[in-house]
């Protein structure tokens, strides 16, 4: 439906406004709204109408326009005619124109195009050649890290792996050879682990190969420790009691440089820049601990192979036992020295581990060989080694007291073979000794002896005249000299590179004991059975010296005890043992010389019932006081004057009481005067005899035996029966024995005064003699 009515205002004067637009765009902008309204409230009509509405006014306003202005309009036509036609050809140059520049401008396009693909190729070429390059830099970065490993440059390789993998293959990460690469990278660095792990054994093979001559540079090295700090001990005593690795010795060695893993000298050189090498790469790698594990592992299997199943000790140049512990000795000082040059490393415990393990291993090879040994010196040598390898590891900070225990069974086995040897030889001087005092012929001689033995002599030297002897037999001095090696071997054991301890102070004081108390007290002891005075004599002169000679070593040993802690005197139990053996010596000697007297005293015939006295004494009491004097002035002249006189006192005593039992035998029942005056006229003799000797105290022995014999020839019985005489006269009498014998004396006076009588019982008494029967 078509609208016929005016057109509103509102659209009026959008045209309007529409038509005042400045260009096209606008223009159909501006429209463009209007249609869309007009269409939806359909009032498309009105806009048409509106819109031919308005050109017919324009219309007649151009028409007024021209028709006031036609001539300048006409003019203008034909100016605009004119420049058309100027502009006619000019716009058929510039089509012209526009043709050529068209044909121009296509060929620049084709130009600018071809430019373009050209400079596209060349930035594609460009691009994969930087790539080419990147790659093959990774590809040289790669190939250098192989032969940096092929050259044994091993941190450096793991160096160039790093940047290679940390920088350039970043740089390359979009192309897939840097993956195939960076896959590489664990394979690479376990090439270079294993190639530095290969170089480490070979160089751990080597110092295991280079352990026993490290371990006799270092040996050789405490033996010249040894000869500087003699060297100043002997300029200075006051050094004396500091010992090898003691702190005075270390601060006076310290002059003396001497770097055993580095040396010119001994043309030693252990470089560790392997170890350090394959610290620093595991490091690198993080894998330290897998290192340490594996590192541990080969030192304890090296360890091992280390060890050999025996050794042999009877080698004269003990060369099994050195080439043991100079290897133990380098292994070990290795291990110090690795730990000491590393940081947390090698653990202290795992370190000392080893040279436990290594300790016990060399101390059971040593103990089951010991058996095979039998000779002191050798013992002295295999303990020399020893100590030296105490004394080396000392300086390196090492527990040694297993091995100190060691040497302590090794010495105690070496005092074992010398006490056997001794003890063989002690018997040979017990069993060939003549015991007799030993004779001297020369000063020279005299000195040696006394040099030699615990003898302090009476007489001044210079005064002897040879030949002389000495008091005791030449078994004495040669014990002596046999207990002076004894101890020298002894302390020899235990010189200044081992100190000695309390074991071997007791065990050389119970060897001691044992020697003297078995070997030579016993077997003295049982040389007293002899049946010589003089032999017996001499053995008791040698018992006296032997308690001497135990005195002095008791001294002896306290000054050279090494145990600070003992307390006490030494106290030899053979001193005790020949001081028993002397007196049961002095038993026998009175056992002997008692023997004799009842020998002699036993040929004693008196005729009790006799009436006539010889004038002469008895056969038997002339060899008594014979035998007493000489055996005294000869057989024991080597004794002790208080050991004579006791010996005379005792024999004396017996043979008093002797005497005195023979008419008091209960077989004689009567004593004639005259057999009671032989009787008298014999203890006379005796009694003389003693009174010679120039001893009071002997003469007291026979105060009962001369008051006894007084008593049975006294003419008055009755004064033995009144206390107040008795005492005076018969005080040593015993009481029944003086009414026994006056009763015999009595009674035989009865016989004496009957002829019949005494001359019948002197016959019975003649038969009697004859047939062995005794009837008084």
């Amino acid at each position: 439906m078509v609208s016929t009515g005016q057109p509103s205002s509102r659209l009026v004067t959008a045209v309007q406004q529409i038509t005042l637009s400045s260009s096209d765009s606008d223009y159909l902008l501006q429209l463009i709204p209007v249609i869309k309204e007009v269409s939806q409230t359909r009032r498309v009509e009105e806009l048409i109408n509106v819109l031919n509405q308005l050109s017919t006014e324009k219309n007649g306003e151009i028409e007024n326009i021209c028709n006031s202005n036609h001539q300048e309009f006409v003019d203008s036509v034909q100016q605009l005619l004119t420049v058309r036609e100027g502009t006619m050809s000019t716009a058929t140059e510039v089509m012209e124109v526009q043709d050529g520049m068209q044909a121009s401008v296509q060929k620049l396009a084709e130009a600018k195009k071809a430019l373009v693909d050209s400079r596209s190729v060349r930035e594609n070429i460009d691009e994969a050649t930087e790539a080419l390059d990147s790659c093959l830099e990774v590809l040289r970065l790669a190939n250098q890290v192989h032969e940096l490993l092929a050259k044994k440059r091993h941190y450096a390789a793991l160096r160039a792996l790093d940047e290679l993998r940390n920088v350039h293959l970043r740089e390359i990460s979009r192309y897939k050879l840097a993956d195939m690469i960076e896959k590489s990278v664990p394979a690479t660095q376990r090439l270079i682990a294993d190639a530095v792990m290969n170089d480490l054994n070979t160089w751990l093979y080597r110092i295991r190969e280079a352990s026993q001559y490290l371990g006799e540079v270092a040996f050789y090295h405490t033996e010249m420790r040894r000869s500087r700090l003699k060297q100043r001990v002997e300029d200075d005593e006051n050094l004396r009691k500091f010992k090898l690795n003691s702190a005075i010795e270390l601060v006076a060695d310290e002059t003396d440089e001497f770097d055993i893993l580095n040396n010119e000298e001994t043309e030693t050189q252990v470089d560790f820049t392997p170890l350090f090498e394959c610290m620093h790469i595991y490091e690198t790698l993080g894998r330290m601990d897998h290192f340490k594990s594996e590192y541990a592992a080969t030192r304890r299997r090296q360890k091992e192979l280390l060890i050999p199943t025996t050794v042999n000790l009877l080698d004269e140049e003990e060369a099994d036992l050195s080439s043991l512990l100079e290897s133990i000795s380098g292994f070990a000082i290795i291990e110090r020295a690795t730990m000491r040059k590393t940081d947390n490393f090698r653990a202290p415990v795992d370190v000392d581990e080893l040279w436990d393990s290594m300790c016990q291993s060399a101390i059971a090879l040593i103990s089951n060989a010991l058996h095979t040994v039998d000779n002191d010196e050798k013992l002295l040598k295999i303990k020399g080694r020893i100590s030296l390898f105490i004394q080396t590891m000392d300086s390196w900070s090492y527990s040694t007291s297993s091995l100190q225990s060691l040497v302590l069974v090794i010495f105690d086995k070496y005092s074992q073979i010398l006490k056997e040897r001794f003890s063989e030889d002690f018997q040979e001087i017990v069993a060939t000794d003549d015991y007799m005092p030993m004779p001297i012929t020369s000063m020279d001689e005299y000195n040696k002896v006394v040099n030699v033995s615990w003898y302090t002599p009476e007489k001044d030297p210079s005064k002897l005249k040879f030949p002389c002897v000495l008091p005791f037999s030449q078994m004495y001095p040669l014990c002596c000299i046999d207990i002076r090696n004894f101890l020298n071997q002894i302390y020899l054991f235990a010189d200044d590179q081992f100190q000695r301890s309390a074991v071997i102070d007791e065990t050389l004081q119970h060897s001691l004991d044992e020697l003297l108390c078995e070997k030579v007290c016993q077997s003295l002891i049982q040389r007293l059975s002899s049946q010589y005075p003089g032999q017996i004599v001499q053995i008791l002169t040698n018992f006296e010296h032997f308690e001497t000679a135990c005195l002095e070593l008791q001294t002896l040993l306290y000054e050279a005890r090494a145990s600070t802690h003992a307390s006490g005197p030494v106290v030899l139990k053979a001193l005790e043992r020949f001081r028993t053996g002397k007196k049961t010596a002095e038993k026998r000697i009175f056992e002997l010389v008692n023997s004799k007297i009842d020998d002699l005293v036993e040929t004693a015939e008196y005729e009790w019932l006799s009436t006539t006295a010889p004038e002469e004494p008895s056969l038997y009491m002339q060899e008594l006081t014979r035998y007493l004097s000489v055996n005294m002035n000869s057989v024991l002249l080597g004794l002790p004057t208080e050991i004579k006189e006791l010996i005379y006192f005792d024999a004396l005593s017996h043979a008093a009481n002797m005497i005195l039992a023979l008419p008091l035998d209960a077989n004689v029942r009567r004593i004639t005067p005259s057999a009671t005056k032989t009787l008298a006229q014999d203890v006379h003799f005796l009694s003389q005899f003693v009174e010679s000797l120039g001893n009071p105290i002997l003469k007291e022995n026979l105060d009962e035996l001369v008051q006894t014999v007084a008593l049975m020839q006294t003419s008055d019985p009755d004064e033995f029966f009144d206390v107040s005489q008795a005492n005076k006269k018969y005080g040593r009498v015993d009481r029944t024995n003086g009414a026994i014998l006056l009763e015999k004396v009595r009674e035989g006076a009865v016989v004496a005064s009957n002829p019949v009588l005494s001359s019948s019982n002197a016959a019975f008494a003649a038969l009697g003699s004859r047939f062995g029967i005794n009837r008084s």
